[in-house]
């Protein structure tokens, strides 16, 4: 009997006037996929550039997805996988992608590869991620640990770089040892994730209430809750070209304001009540030095109606 061929993985790409970088992401794809069987879906969020058609020129056998809005990176995610579930055999591992980064040869293999590997303590690696380079290769900090009262006061007081040296007081991994090693982390940043099948059908969608940012973190917590872990593989290097959180105040406010509401979800009254005050304690004495997206993200903090509605474009 001639065996069932694997299914293809499924390279999700969520766009949004994605015009200038898409041709360096998909010309980086062929060989970081490392021969893999693959097929390429994207979905685009209402893009008023020509990124439609810089996909259809370069990339003319993917799937294209059109939300017909900007509807946020998670329910861009969901629209491609539920376009990738409709291919002839299905689909098999997910790799989910930024238009903005850059795989180097084989890091989606590597990736793809340290999947389904079975830990210690029961739980397999349902998310695998690379080692992240920024444009001059210096190694971002990309792992994560899970928002606590005392890392936020932590970030608070000393920043969250300084504090990052020490797991108790900071979310941020700031140690090199953890990027030149296989490291568990509670979550990292969702630039470039390999999904294992296994993993992805458990979580189901992606938490749409997320417009932008703690979309990743909620995924990485939930799969964590069900026995999938997220794991970093160094032999994986991608550049990522992005960081607009760190300049705009609209995308910094966004960022502080789901980090508050996912804690929310996840702690009790009290202990969300003294993660609200440390992270505003953040904001409002960055705000004292003239930072405008703290200024910003503190008003927003100080508003109840902000913190409930569901953040978007």
């Amino acid at each position: 009997m001639t065996p069932t061929p694997a299914a293809p993985v499924a390279v999700v790409a969520v766009t949004w006037n994605s015009q200038a970088v898409l041709p360096g992401f998909l010309a980086a794809l062929p060989e970081a996929m490392g021969g893999t069987e693959w097929r390429l879906v994207v979905a685009d969020n209402d893009s008023a550039d020509d990124t439609v058609a810089v996909i259809e020129e370069q990339a003319p056998e993917a799937t294209v997805v059109q939300t017909g809005r900007n509807a946020g990176y998670a329910a861009g995610i969901n629209a491609a996988l539920a376009a990738a579930a409709q291919w002839p055999g299905g689909h098999g591992p997910v790799l989910v992608c930024n238009p903005d980064i850059r795989m180097e040869p084989g890091c989606a293999r590597i990736l793809l590869d340290a999947l389904d590997v079975p830990l210690p303590d029961g739980s397999s690696v349902g998310i695998a991620v690379p080692r992240l380079v920024d444009e001059d290769g210096t190694v971002a900090y990309s792992l994560r640990r899970e928002s606590s009262v005392t890392r936020a006061l932590g970030e608070a007081l000393i920043g969250n770089r300084r504090a990052g040296r020490f797991p108790r007081w900071s979310e941020l991994v700031t140690d090199p040892a953890a990027y030149a090693a296989p490291t568990r982390a509670d979550w990292a940043t969702g630039a470039l994730l390999a999904l294992s099948r296994a993993c992805a059908d458990a979580c189901g969608a992606w938490d749409e209430s997320f417009f932008l940012y703690s979309e990743e973190t909620e995924y990485c917590l939930r799969a964590r809750d069900l026995g999938f872990a997220t794991r970093l593989v160094p032999e994986a290097v991608a550049s990522h070209l992005g960081g607009d959180s760190k300049v705009s105040p609209r995308l910094w406010t966004l960022l502080t304001l789901n980090r508050v509401r996912l804690f929310r979800r996840r702690n009790n009254a009290a202990a969300s009540a003294a993660f609200h005050a440390a992270v505003l304690l953040r904001e409002l004495s960055r705000a004292a030095l003239a930072r405008p997206q703290s200024r910003m993200a503190a008003r927003a903090l100080l508003s109840p109606a902000k913190l409930r509605e569901t953040p978007g474009p």
